[in-house]
């Protein structure tokens, strides 16, 4: 076992996570190597050996939960594709970046990311209950790419903070926050309550659907000790990740007066369909959790083969947009690599006439004249 995963197994306890009834057989721990996913049926045996060299550059971990919701008979399950790893991770294009958002551009201290003025990124760890293969920071996160942000670093950090009255939000991510220990989670919030100008605490995770039960009262009783407006931020990319038990682990968050939002990364053989992409948004906003962001791809290495071209996404979207209400319509957004900032990339409704009216293009793609209003001002 690597210091970083005797750490890891520490701050949870070392508990078990059990899987929820479902189909396929019980598996009673998160399967960390290729080899444990072929024993599990999850890997053709066949092909375990050719993994093992995806396995040495970036982490493997299938909780219990997620290994149920794997369809082992359908080469082209969506849930597998998120998390077994390929042979195509080892093919770096020119385009791709280890660093692929900038983060390290603007850490003016370890742990923190101070892009835009008013919030900041508080990286407390670098490993995840589970490890999806796109992501952006999976040169930096997984067993043997460092641990836990240092107590000493953690106050570092939020003395920055503390300095800088514009920081209104600050926002908890890794790694995932909830494979931290309820005393660490309340340490740092206890700390943060003592920031008067930070009004919002964020937490990005995605264990509510992979590992639900790492959603516990203690630590969203942690989490609350910071005094702050808490928004738990969930990474979800398909209906079928919100299973019973997750929808659970959603509710508790709730009764505990934390507001829920998610994320959802477009990928290729995932959710590249309008389909897909409606059933998830409506799955979410029945379980009260607001689609927050669709996020187009980031050029991490490898990852080359779950990306769109944009405009097969801004389709996508537009196509989305006219199925749902607002209060389903996420933002479609884009990282522009070297820590340029997130922007929009839905397509825009607005446009001038040739005689300087404006032309507005309805649901249905349409164009609509509308006064330019500002004649004779």
């Amino acid at each position: 076992m690597t210091e970083d995963s005797a750490r890891y197994r520490q701050e949870r306890g070392d508990e078990t996570i059990l899987e929820p009834q479902g189909s396929g057989a019980p598996r009673a721990a998160t399967v960390t190597s290729v080899a444990d996913l072929a024993a599990a049926g999850l890997v053709e045996p066949a092909r375990a050996a050719a993994l093992a060299s995806v396995e040495a550059r970036y982490s493997v971990a299938v909780t219990p939960e997620i290994a149920a919701l794997i369809d082992s008979a359908d080469p082209a399950d969506p849930i597998a594709r998120q998390f077994l790893p390929d042979l195509r991770e080892l093919e770096t294009r020119p385009e791709e970046r280890d660093d692929p958002i900038g983060d390290d551009a603007f850490s003016p201290v370890e742990g923190l990311v101070h892009r835009y003025p008013d919030r900041v990124l508080l990286k407390l760890l670098s490993v995840c209950p589970v490890y999806c293969r796109f992501c952006f920071r999976r040169e930096t996160v997984g067993l043997g790419k460092g641990a836990m942000l240092s107590g000493e670093s953690v106050d570092k950090a939020l003395a920055y903070v503390a300095e800088r009255p514009q920081i209104f939000e600050v926002i908890l991510t890794g790694g995932d926050p909830l494979a931290l220990s309820a005393r660490r989670l309340r340490m740092v919030a206890e700390k943060l309550a003592a920031i008067p100008h930070v009004a919002v605490l964020r937490i990005h995770t995605r264990a509510p659907t992979a590992a639900p039960r790492l959603v516990t009262q203690e630590r969203l009783t942690a989490l609350k000790a910071s005094g702050k407006a808490v928004y738990m931020v969930l990474h979800v990319n398909h209906a079928r990740e919100l299973s019973a038990a997750a929808r659970e682990a959603v509710a508790d968050i709730q009764r505990t007066g934390i507001s829920t939002l998610a994320q959802t990364v477009l990928l290729a053989g995932v959710n590249d369909s309008a389909d897909t992409l409606e059933q998830l948004m409506r799955a979410l906003v029945k379980a009260q959790i607001k689609p927050y962001y669709l996020h187009h791809p980031d050029l991490a290495p490898g990852t080359g083969h779950f990306r769109l071209p944009l405009e097969r996404g801004r389709a996508l979207y537009a196509e989305l947009a006219r199925r749902v209400s607002g209060v389903a319509l996420p933002s479609y957004v884009l990282d522009i690599p070297g820590g340029y900032g997130k922007v929009p990339l839905q397509q825009s409704h607005l446009e001038r006439d040739a005689d300087g009216s404006w032309l507005v293009r309805d649901r249905a793609g349409e164009r609509r004249p509308y006064p330019p209003g500002d004649r004779g001002q």
